[in-house]
């Protein structure tokens, strides 16, 4: 598996395709990459030479904030957010959607599995 910026790239994957699993590549930055470094987006990742690597690992340092750099970027956005107490940084405080989903239902992924609430008893259960 070739290592680009610290990560391993799949070998059967087109480079536009294996590009991608760097952190921070999408599919357009990856075909934008594969343009700026003279490659042809289709080859497959095993069969790039290790000039062809060093210019990809040259264009990202250069010109991308990837990987281990952009996640602490988001973090620092997130805790930003949270320090100045804003709508966004107490919804990521409470473990809620940030962007405006309706919680009544759905939400599941953000507010983790159902915490089931016991119901009152009846009048007649009393008795």
């Amino acid at each position: 598996m070739p290592r680009v910026a610290g990560v391993d790239i799949p070998n059967d994957k087109p480079t536009r395709i294996a590009l991608r699993y760097i952190y921070g590549i999408g599919p357009k930055f990856a075909v934008e990459i594969c343009r700026k470094a003279e490659i042809d987006p289709n080859i497959h990742a095993k069969n790039l030479t290790e000039s062809e690597l060093s210019a990809i690992g040259g264009i990202l340092t250069n010109d991308y904030v990837i990987e281990g750099q952009l996640r602490r970027q988001v973090q620092q956005h997130i805790a930003r957010l949270r320090d100045i107490s804003c709508y966004r940084g107490f919804r990521h405080r409470r473990g809620l959607p940030v962007r405006g989903q309706r919680t009544k239902t759905n939400a599941r992924t953000r507010k983790g599995p159902r915490k089931t609430v016991a119901g009152k008893k009846s009048v007649k259960e009393m008795r």
